[in-house]
């Protein structure tokens, strides 16, 4: 039976578990560059026993970032500190990935964790400011509350420009020392917003029709795919709905992502738009609230998925890569919680070896601990493993 253990192959890559730590913005760069920060933090989940591992969004051009202390690959300069967090994931036992992506309009942000607005989001800073600039939209329509101020509507030739940025970075990334691949096309970032009839209402060839609006994703992924190596996967996450509506639903979503599978797409990771605060019950606080649509979404295009969103109690995850519901489970603010969730994760499902998923040094002093067993560092699984077949 597929466990959450279980190797996973994809292309020419094989992953050591279906586990991903999931693209985390951390606010940590300078000048858009990788340093010891991320080698540390990165290199801790390898370590903790993920199998494939991301850092941060990574912003294809200086106004792609959310703050100007955001990750990019848009400069060679660049290249030597992912180069330096690509072999440390390595050295651990884990995949490198890496999410390419630009904000559009929900960048020139002030980071979260210095102020945010009174709604509790984060704070968009003017362009006049030392470290805000103009965000770039498929359209003249601003994201709204603290993102209200001005956005320029992208030209054809500006969207030429970044579908080039999009393959310039990866060749980078590749140098870089990246195996997996995927693009940021969700959470409001612009190529979601180019999908959305919600921040979209272009008359011009990228708007209009779902085959319009979704032109601005295939011709990224084109370009990538024209740089990116066969044997590596190519990936995607799409915000399949909007949770709005007039916003992206997700038989847009299905039909887009069969086109996507037809243009070399490898992989659909399935997240929300974002394209506006004003959802309608959004799910936010439900465990797994999208498996459902990733499921259908496997069904229907007959494409490898994956997705996050609550998953981070192991026995949730587990059963949503054992029913077959997803084959990689994706997780966010629980590795940032628990480096080693995988092993936790083990422990609590009755894997029969859980530090067999740290590095070899690391793993021959935990299976060889000679003295109080509750003193090792992790709690005892709280509950006998549950039968995951149910969940089939």
């Amino acid at each position: 039976m597929t466990d959450l253990f279980s190797p996973y192959a994809l292309k020419g890559v094989t992953l050591r578990n279906r586990i991903v730590m999931s693209p985390m913005t951390m606010y940590n760069s300078v000048d858009g560059r990788m340093d010891d920060y991320h080698t540390m933090y990165l290199g801790a989940r390898a370590a903790g026993g993920f199998g494939l591992v991301f850092p941060e969004q990574v912003a294809i051009t200086p106004d792609g970032r959310t703050t100007t202390s955001c990750a990019g690959l848009w400069s060679d300069e660049q290249v030597e500190g992912h180069a330096r967090v690509t072999a440390m994931i390595r050295r651990m036992g884990a995949v490198p990935g890496i999410q390419l992506g630009h904000t559009g309009r929900k960048g020139s942000e002030l980071p979260p964790h210095k102020g945010v607005n009174e709604q509790g989001s984060w704070k968009a800073l003017p362009p006049d400011h030392p470290d805000g600039w103009t965000c770039v939209a498929p359209d003249a329509i601003p994201y709204g509350g603290d993102h209200s101020y001005p956005v320029h509507p992208l030209t054809v030739a500006e969207i030429a420009d970044l579908h080039r940025s999009y393959a310039d970075a990866a060749r980078r990334a590749l140098d870089a020392g990246y195996q997996w691949l995927e693009m940021h096309f969700a959470h409001g970032y612009l190529a979601a917003s180019f999908f959305s009839p919600l921040a979209n209402q272009r008359t011009d060839e990228y708007g209009g029709s779902v085959r319009n609006r979704a032109r601005f994703l295939l011709e990224a992924l084109d370009a990538v795919r024209e740089v990116w190596p066969e044997e590596y996967p190519l990936t995607m996450r799409l915000g399949v709905d909007d949770l709005h509506p007039d916003g992206i639903r997700l038989e847009d979503s299905i039909e887009a992502i069969g086109w996507m599978k037809e243009h070399g797409l490898d992989l659909a990771d399935v997240s929300i738009g974002f394209n506006t605060d004003d959802m309608v019950e959004p799910p936010l606080g439900d465990r797994g609230f999208m498996l459902e649509r990733a499921a259908r979404i496997k069904r229907e295009v007959d494409i490898p998925v994956a997705t996050s969103w609550n998953l981070g109690v192991p026995q949730n995850a587990a059963a949503a890569i054992a029913s077959g519901a997803i084959d990689l489970a994706f997780l966010g603010r629980p590795a940032l919680s628990n480096p080693h969730w995988p092993v936790w994760a083990a422990r609590e499902l009755g894997h029969e070896d859980p530090f067999g998923l740290v590095p070899a040094d690391w793993a021959w002093w935990l299976r060889n601990f000679r003295g109080h067993d509750a003193s090792i560092g992790l709690p005892a699984p709280s509950a006998p493993a549950p039968d995951l077949r149910a969940a089939g």
